[in-house]
């Protein structure tokens, strides 16, 4: 008796028609959606680089003191909105406003001593034609003496005039060269002290004299000094991170509270060094943020790539030579400038996540900037007036000393 073969899976389809249409129809869908995955990453995917490893920077500016002193005030707390100059930390001024009067009387006692050096070259000055009087007086004696002595010389020998009145002339004629020579020196004292006198002032005004300079210079310090108890907002933002307390005393440099501005946010996207090819400055980038999802789409620009990885700045960096080793794949951050009508809009946060996607079909652009930055990237004008106001000062207390009216 034959045993029963089984069929073959060759047989099976081919008696069951449906079955070889439904495999026939599924290869199909399988070739079509891998020529369909295929044309999408030639066409579309192989234009976009995205990674999800990207985060909100931007400027934390620390509030620190450029003097010390005990805290008297604190005008701005934790997520506070502030203007550029307005007043955050006040410090007790009474040390620094004891400073600016002394150095104010300093500077009020130069520019009189200057008014006296001044003053000095008038009065050296009549002075020498003093003296120089005194020499034409010395030499008016001499001729009179000279001529009593010859008279008396010419009458010595028939007895007229005795040989006392004879040596009474001769000294008087010595006394008189004794006074021109000490008139004579006279003039040239005068003149010596008329020249040191002038080498103090030529060239120069009161409030031009480097003593005055100098001391005026001891003011503007000092008036600064006054004016940075009161510490002011150098930009407009809200306050973050505030560790100062009521009655603290404060050396300078310490660290107060934080300024952050969120319409100088930018974002720092973390590529694959792979994905870094394709990548240049000036490309378009889509952002979104967890913050606001899907329904937000920030529109940025490619603004630069870092300059090393983050394991290369890092604390401590890896020693790939030691050990083992295992390679990963680094990432390297790229600064994609936001827009700031849609930062105003939408505002974001610093340090949120974002997602962000670059369309990489333009490839014109540089991997790295060729030239320098036109312009300062952030400044403030907050710190100008403080000097303006010491000029000032400076100014009345030399115009109230130096007899200007």
């Amino acid at each position: 008796m034959t045993a029963p073969q089984t069929p073959t899976p060759a047989a099976n389809v081919a008696s069951n028609p449906t079955r070889k249409r439904l495999l026939i129809t599924l290869a199909s869908v399988v070739v079509v959606a891998g020529l369909g995955w295929t044309a999408y990453e030639w066409l579309v995917a192989s234009h976009y680089e995205s990674t999800d490893n990207a985060y909100v920077q931007g400027n934390v500016i620390q509030i620190t003191p450029q003097i010390g002193g005990t805290v008297m005030a604190i005008l701005a707390d934790e997520t506070d909105y502030v203007k550029a100059g307005q007043p955050l930390v006040k410090l007790d001024p009474a040390d620094a406003k004891i400073a600016l009067e002394q150095a104010s009387a300093n500077l009020a006692q130069a520019v009189r001593q200057v008014r006296t050096l001044y003053a000095n070259n008038g009065s050296l000055g009549a002075q020498i034609t003093l003296r120089e009087s005194d020499v034409s007086k010395a030499q008016t004696e001499i001729a009179r003496a000279t001529d009593d002595l010859n008279r008396r010389q010419s009458l010595v020998g028939n007895g007229a005039v005795s040989r006392e009145e004879l040596n009474h002339a001769q000294t008087q004629l010595a006394n008189g060269k004794s006074a021109l020579a000490a008139a004579l020196a006279g003039v040239s004292a005068a003149k010596e002290q008329l020249v040191s006198n002038q080498a103090m002032t030529d060239g120069t005004s009161i409030d031009q004299h480097p003593s005055v300079m100098a001391a005026a210079a001891k003011v503007r310090e000092a008036w600064l000094t006054t004016q940075r108890a009161a510490l002011p907002a150098p930009v407009d933002g809200f306050v973050a991170r505030r560790s100062v307390q009521l009655g603290q005393r404060v050396a300078a440099g310490t660290p107060l509270m934080s300024i952050i501005p969120l319409n100088q946010l930018w974002v720092d996207a973390n590529f694959k060094e792979v994905q870094l090819r394709n990548i240049r400055i000036g490309q378009p980038v889509s952002l979104t943020a967890d913050l606001y999802g899907k329904k937000v789409e920030y529109k940025g620009t490619i603004s630069g790539l870092g300059m090393g990885t983050g394991a290369a700045f890092a604390l401590l960096p890896a020693q790939n030579a030691t050990g083992n080793w295992i390679k990963v794949v680094q990432r390297v951050p790229v600064r994609v400038a936001l827009d700031a009508a849609q930062l105003a809009q939408n505002p974001l946060r610093v340090g949120l996540s974002m997602e962000a996607t670059v369309d990489v079909s333009n490839q014109d652009g540089k991997t790295l900037a060729d030239a320098p930055r036109a312009a300062a990237l952030v400044q403030t004008t907050v710190y100008d007036a403080l000097d303006n106001g010491a000029v000032e000062a400076v100014r009345k207390i030399v115009a109230a000393n130096s007899g200007r009216r």
